[in-house]
């Protein structure tokens, strides 16, 4: 007996169906059979369906008779079926990679539920995709599995049948079956969760919703639309006929007058002439079912008024009329916007006409967030080394109390930050510069980047669309031809820069500002900081920074938190440092840390004891400090693919490489993410990328722009006679660091091949 019984009806999708049944039958969890459902398709659908199952044992055809419309399509695959679980699938959507093993790893952990709801997102012609919008609903936080009445908030999910695992147990107890006719999804789903006894959720994207630009039932214009109607007859029928469900009746009456309304208002739906004769049957559907006493949310209170007058002509006059007040509305906010904007150009401009002021230097990192990075550490050394120079700071209201008391606070787009960047001889950034900046005569652009580059950048994405995201290239070109001087860490950040992001600046290779404190801070900052994170004394704790996947759509965590933890015992904390795309942090515990809202990546750094990052730029920050560095990337090739990388990891590591979660994990249990072979790793990768980061980058920039001292600057200190602070862990004796009997396969700390 398979774990699944995937069904999917076909009819006229053949030239969806290939990617449909490929998506399925590609999935990593392979416990299935797929039961495809031919309605008599006049197209080549029944053909390609019989390619499928002389190729694939699990592929079940079915060919009906008769073409029986999509519901009974689905009740014909259900009679099929022998798996655990009912998934349904329409024949021109796809399940996404992995799905089917994310949704029975979670049936498992949630005690097998009647019901497992996962999320979706839709896929357009374009290429975009967009997730469900009440993916909030999803969350996996709180106890589960749940009943309805525990989490009502599920009503708002879109109510279709194939964002849902179902327990086949369940649905013939419940003896729920698929109505024909338009809507069918109606009398389907919300019986079946209504009824269910247990409830879970999946807060992950299983399926790409295909929005065709033709041939989409839905998008069809024709009287079938007037079948809504008897679908939600269907619905009360069903919760009459169960008291127990009685309290479901306002939640449904809301639910139709809004579908009603929606059939109503969408010009696609109903044929010409037919939109008065469904309006007062939408308001006989209205009495009908009407349950006293149910509160009207306000933003659906026009709906209901016009469902419950049923008049076509009052309809079009007072949409009409909220027409007309929406647009006043905007017209308004905008005239006010466009006046307060008009006076900042105004303003910027006759600002522009006043002499550049020598003595002032404005500094912003990541487009207005917080005061750090090197822009951070630039702005401190200005204030020590140039004092005379007068420091202002842009960020965001919500980043404002970052910034150091003697430094001027700027918010974005006002005439502050205007003024200042119209007149300040010193403009200092790690991201872009507003593209509105007009670079004036006098003025001085410091780049400082914020990270030595391992995936591509700047204009090598030109061919790699995932990873570009609609990059303006032209504009980032005019906004490279600003800078005035960048800075580099190392010869292969030069190389880099200067080829992919080519302009008339000047390189300084004197290290990132940032790092200086790798080399200043003292063992007492590193337990103070440790203190603060909530590190337990004794602990090794472990970083993790994974970067961005621009493969993915839906960003999640590559590394289980728990399960890591778990298996190396009680002494191992984690720090999880997620990229900003990966949404919903981790569930904080003892021994994990979320530290995701931590201003200061550089504190992190200091206050662990061993990086495990993938192909983030922090690992050459972090060789800095001379800590043991791990990379974890299970989806290398993915990557690779997408992105890209400027050189292959696995042959020029920062220290041992897993593939693997559980190489990851014998890499610490059986201790070699700290041995000889990591620490000669370490060691070569540090010669290459970290040769002028000794604690003085910022001191010889600000000494170089500001103070125009390029000669004479503070000698680089040779690797073998740099001393970074030591981490925690290394400070005590016999620290117990291996918590797991060693494996008994040898496995390979790195790849060099």
């Amino acid at each position: 007996m398979p774990r699944f019984s995937v069904i999917v009806p076909a009819y006229q999708v053949q030239a969806y169906l290939h990617a449909c049944l490929d998506s399925v039958l590609e999935q990593s969890y392979p416990d299935l059979e797929l039961i495809v459902v031919d309605d008599l398709s006049p197209d080549a659908s029944g053909a390609i369906i019989d390619e499928y199952a002389a190729r694939d044992a699990r592929v079940r055809p079915v060919h009906l008779s008769e073409n029986r419309g999509l519901g009974r399509a689905r009740n014909a695959g259900m009679e099929c079926a022998t798996g655990d679980y009912l998934i349904f699938l329409d024949g021109d959507d796809t399940l996404t990679p992995h799905a089917l093993e994310s949704i029975a790893d979670r049936i498992k952990e949630t005690d097998e539920p009647d019901v497992l709801v996962y999320d979706y997102a839709r896929t357009y012609w374009t290429g975009e995709a967009v997730r469900n919008k009440a993916a909030a609903q999803l969350s996996e936080e709180g106890p589960a599995p749940f009943r309805l009445t525990d989490r009502p908030g599920l009503l708002n999910v879109l109510m279709v049948a194939w964002n849902k695992a179902y327990r086949r147990e369940f649905v013939e107890a419940e003896r729920l079956t698929f109505p024909p006719g338009y809507y069918e999804d109606t009398p389907w789903t919300f019986p079946a969760l209504m009824s269910a006894q247990s409830i879970a959720t999946l807060d992950r994207v299983c399926v790409h919703y295909r929005q065709r630009r033709a041939g989409n039932i839905l998008s069809t214009t024709s009287r079938k639309h007037f079948d809504v109607f008897e679908q939600y007859d269907r619905v009360f029928a069903y919760v009459a006929e169960r008291p127990e469900l009685a309290c479901w009746r306002p939640v449904l009456f809301q639910r139709m007058v809004d579908h009603l309304a929606t059939v109503y208002g969408r010009r696609d739906r109903l044929p010409r002439g037919t939109r008065a004769a469904f309006l007062r049957r939408a308001r006989a559907h209205y009495l009908r079912h009407r349950t006293p006493g149910t509160p009207v949310p306000r933003r659906s209170r026009l709906r209901h008024t016009l469902i419950r007058l049923g008049s076509h002509r009052t309809y079009r006059t007072l949409r009409l009329a909220a027409a007309l007040g929406r647009l006043a509305r905007r017209l308004a906010s905008g005239l006010g916007r466009a006046v307060r904007a008009a006076a900042l150009r105004l303003h910027y401009r006759v600002q522009r006409c006043l002499p550049v002021r020598a003595d002032r230097a404005v500094f912003a990192a990541y487009g207005g967030r917080g005061h750090g990075c090197s822009p951070g550490a630039l702005e401190a050394a200005f204030r020590t080394y140039a004092p005379h120079i007068r420091t202002a700071w842009i960020a965001r209201p919500e980043h404002q109390h970052t910034v150091p008391p003697a430094t001027r606070r700027l918010r974005p787009d006002s005439a502050g930050y205007w003024t200042a960047l119209a007149r300040a001889k010193f403009l200092v950034d790690n991201a872009d510069l507003d593209p509105r900046l007009v670079k004036r005569r006098g003025q001085v652009c410091v780049q400082t980047r914020h990270g030595t580059p391992l995936k591509r950048m700047g204009l090598d994405l030109l061919d790699r669309p995932a990873a570009a995201r609609g990059t303006d290239f032209g504009a980032f070109l005019d906004g490279v031809d600003k800078w005035d001087y960048v800075l580099s860490a190392n010869r292969h950040s030069t190389l880099t820069w200067e080829r992919v992001c080519p302009g008339r600046y000047t390189t300084l290779e004197y290290g990132y500002p940032r790092n200086d404190v790798f080399q200043k801070a003292t063992s007492a900052d590193v337990s103070r900081l440790r203190e603060q994170l909530g590190i337990p004394e004794g602990t090794v704790a472990i970083l993790y920074a994974p970067t961005h996947r621009d493969h993915r759509r839906a960003q999640r965590l590559p590394l289980d938190p728990e399960r890591l933890l778990s298996r190396l015992g009680p002494r191992y904390v984690l720090l999880v440092r997620a990229h900003p795309g990966h949404g919903a942090p981790p569930a904080e515990g003892e021994r994990v840390i979320d530290v995701n809202g931590h201003p200061s990546v550089e504190s992190l750094c200091l206050a662990s004891d061993a990086l495990v990052t993938d192909y983030s730029s922090i690992m050459f920050d972090y060789a800095n400090l001379d800590r043991p560095i791990v990379v974890y990337a299970p989806d290398r090739e993915a990557y690779e693919a997408a992105r890209g990388t400027y050189f292959d990891l696995r042959s020029r590591p920062p220290g041992a490489y897993a593939r693997s979660e559980d190489e990851l994990i014998d890499i610490f249990a059986t201790g070699h993410w700290r041995g000889s072979r990591s620490a000669q790793l370490r060691a070569a990768f540090r010669e290459r990328f970290c040769p002028y980061d000794d604690g003085r980058a910022a001191e010889r920039v600000v000494r170089h722009v500001v103070l125009g001292e390029a000669a004479g600057l503070p000698s680089v200190t040779p690797l073998a006679e740099r001393h970074p602070v030591p981490s925690a862990s290394s400070a005590r004796t016999g620290s117990p660091l291996v918590t797991l009997p060693k494996p008994a396969v040898p496995i390979t700390v790195t790849d060099g091949r």
